[in-house]
């Protein structure tokens, strides 16, 4: 193969393209000496795969780093609502399961989940019903050979009332938080030893009625974080709280409110990018939009940035986030119902104190209800969407979502920008490389330096990588400057 034809004019480079060149756009050059145009690539949902063939409720999941394997918790409704947990492995675009695994032989509801990569142990926290709904955990150990899961015995963290449970696991201390409503807002810290779990004595953060928590770790500044509904402050306003764990007990500063509306479906997850602290809610003060905010702890206290809506539709209060370390994008799972109450998943990246997205992606066009659960394979670098498709006899479902904006641009492939014509696929591409002026641009400032970006346009900010595309010289032209 050709890869390099010596150039017939100066400040030109002529090379076979790999994939189709549209003129006038930036291109970089392959290690092949093939050059190709500049792009990202679109998010993917794979197929949807069936964890049970029954109707679901409350599910939630966790990603066990130690056996590389998604693990999902669900009540099955078909099976007198018991808790039940299955074991996923994810390859490509699929994923499959083992056998799922009775955790609680009774109702189970507010299932909340974390993993300890100390113990290497799952960690299931859910409101008993077949026990005067009293708060209970469970550990569970998880074997990547036949994608299977074992459980200890049951241990009942709050001997009361139990709702609106989250869960988190705090690295620095190797402690299990798990947040709950019991007439007040409490938190309370388990130490897991082999298969079974101890907790120290609850905390309570607010003496306010709360709804919806949200719980993450922020392993920046080693602090456990709750996001909530105060019910007794504005019938809901978007409240959190940093907590410290010492020994088995935790701490807190002052709440701070985030939204000073009525708030519901709190989801939280920590961006270990930027490290900020990241919630996503639904915003009934400005027409139930889909509503994230970027929040920086400092010592005990954490401050805000400023709201930013994801959904401007009515977005349904079934939603939840994690992290893609990968492609440093936080990821958002919500039911639509300003789209027939399609499942959906948008990318937000954070930048400061704000958070900006990326386009929606239908990931089940059917309504989707009941507790959506994203959770991250660092193994895989890919997300599991676990929820209840209601399209499907409301049978527990999961797909494998990849994640957009990867692109092939880095911080020294950039070569030039196409000219002469658009080019097909192995056809000999003409380019103007650095020195020449291109002069198949539109819309320029002249005098501005603008940057490649990371989709294949040009624009007048650097994107990550920054590369320089140019100095503008008129609207139509161009020095390439690389």
């Amino acid at each position: 193969m050709v890869a390099y034809i010596p150039p017939k004019q100066a400040g030109k480079y002529k090379a076979v393209a790999s994939g189709a060149i549209t003129n006038g756009k930036p291109v970089i050059v392959n290690s092949t000496g093939t050059v190709t145009q500049i792009s990202e690539t679109a998010a993917s949902i794979g197929s949807e795969a069936v964890f049970v063939s029954a109707e679901v409720r409350h599910i939630n999941a966790t990603f066990d780093n130690n056996s590389n394997r998604v693990v999902i918790a669900y009540r099955n409704d078909a099976s007198s609502d018991n808790g039940f947990a299955v074991v996923g492995s994810i390859s490509g675009t699929s994923i499959t399961y083992g056998t799922p695994v009775t955790f609680n032989s009774a109702s189970s509801n507010d299932i909340a989940m974390t993993f300890d990569s100390n113990s290497n142990k799952v960690v299931i926290a859910y409101k008993d019903s077949g026990n005067s709904s009293y708060g209970t955990a469970i550990v569970g150990t998880v074997d990547s050979s036949d994608n299977s899961i074992s459980f200890g015995s049951e241990v009942v963290f709050n001997s009361g009332s139990t709702s609106d449970i989250g869960a988190t696991f705090d690295s620095s201390n190797n402690k299990v938080v798990v947040a709950y409503k019991s007439s007040t807002g409490q938190a309370i810290v388990g130490t897991v030893s082999g298969t079974s779990i101890s907790f120290g004595s609850a905390t309570v953060f607010t003496s306010s009625d709360i709804d919806d928590t949200g719980v993450t770790f922020d392993s920046s500044n080693n602090k456990v974080v709750i996001g909530y509904a105060d019910n007794n402050n504005n019938n809901g306003n978007g409240t959190a709280i940093v907590g410290t764990v010492s020994g088995t007990s935790i701490s807190f500063g002052s709440s701070v409110v985030y939204e000073s509306a009525t708030t519901t479906g709190h989801s939280a997850t920590f961006d270990s990018n930027s490290n900020k602290v990241v919630f996503g809610y639904k915003d009934h003060g400005n027409s139930i939009s889909g509503t994230a905010v970027v929040g920086t702890v400092s010592g005990t206290s954490i401050s805000f940035g400023t709201p930013v809506v994801f959904n401007s539709g009515s977005t349904d209060s079934t939603h939840e986030s994690t992290f893609d370390s990968t492609l440093n994008k936080v990821i958002i799972v919500y039911r639509d119902t300003a789209n027939s109450s399609k499942g959906t998943v948008i990318e937000g990246t954070v930048s400061g104190t704000t958070i900006s997205f990326g386009s929606e992606t239908v990931f089940n066009d059917a309504t989707t209800t009941q507790l959506i659960a994203p959770v991250y394979d660092t193994n895989a670098n890919k997300t599991a969407i676990a929820f209840r498709d209601d399209g499907n006899s409301n049978y527990g479902t999961a797909v494998v979502y990849s994640t957009g904006i990867a692109t092939n641009l880095t911080s020294e492939n950039f070569i030039g920008i196409a000219t002469g014509g658009t080019y097909a696929d192995t056809a000999e591409a003409t380019i103007d490389v650095v020195g020449t002026v291109n002069k198949d641009q539109t819309g320029l400032t002249a005098g501005q330096t603008y940057y490649v970006q990371t989709d294949g346009t040009l624009g007048t900010s650097a994107d990550s990588p920054s590369v320089v595309a140019g100095t503008a010289i008129s609207a139509t032209e161009l020095i390439v400057k690389g």
